[in-house]
């Protein structure tokens, strides 16, 4: 390389350079502020996950601390005294203190706390259908059959995640009635049910050998053990 280029490219290499220092005088704010901005983000996010880790902590000891009382009507003072931090929190809180109410004695307190956490709709769904399903149990034979019917119908409808429970609960409403064939069919139509489980496919079964039927049976036998054992029974 001759004298001329290697001075020329001395010469282009200090523009470049003085270029790039310009725009580093006047963009180079820029990228301090987006570095502030990535760590305070990074900073910010951190301390959002520890509070809300701290929060979640102190709602399991409180928790834990009402499930260490001696009475349940205490623990059901203690639990609804608890303030949740979310929704589904509180419903959690409160289906444990219609346990506990329950457990005391309490009935009616307990089928109105379940009720009013039914008609909650800041709260998940799955909750308030629980809730509902949980009501009506409790009532047990002091509510009309009519209404228990139709509650436990309108939770039967398929898409109801508890639509097998309502209709077990259902077929013991036939039993109650003195309808041992439609409660048969019922529990016929949960054992075929492709998502039935099998604890409830087993009562299922045990219920209809108990009332003198003979349960239909899947073509491959595979309920063959289920209903051996529970004929043994």
């Amino acid at each position: 390389m001759s004298n001329t280029d290697s001075f020329v490219e001395e010469v282009n290499e200090e523009v470049r350079r003085d270029r790039l220092y310009g725009l580093l005088r006047r963009y180079g704010w820029i990228a301090v502020l987006a570095i502030f901005v990535i760590v305070g983000g990074a900073a910010f996010s951190e301390y959002r996950k520890a509070q809300a880790t701290a929060k979640a902590e102190a709602l399991g000891d409180a928790m834990l601390a009402a499930l260490t009382l001696n009475e349940s009507a205490q623990r059901a003072e203690a639990l609804s005294a608890i303030e949740p931090q979310t929704p589904a929190s509180g419903a959690v809180l409160r289906l444990m203190t219609a346990a506990e109410q329950a457990e005391a004695g309490d009935v009616p307190t307990a089928v109105q706390t379940l009720d009013q956490l039914a008609v909650d709709g800041s709260v998940p769904q799955i909750y308030r259908q629980l809730a509902g399903f949980k009501a009506v149990t409790l009532q047990g034979t002091s509510a009309p059959v009519a209404d228990r019917r139709q509650a436990f119908e309108a939770m039967a409808q398929p898409g109801n995640p508890l639509r097998l429970l309502a209709s077990e609960q259902l077929a013991l409403i036939d039993i109650e009635t003195g309808e041992a064939q439609a409660a048969m069919d019922r529990y016929q139509a949960i054992i075929n049910d492709a998502e039935v489980t099998s604890d409830l496919q087993q009562r299922a079964l045990q219920v209809i050998v108990a009332l003198g039927g003979e349960p239909d049976l899947a073509d491959d036998g595979s309920m063959g053990a289920d209903v051996g054992t529970t004929q043994d029974n």
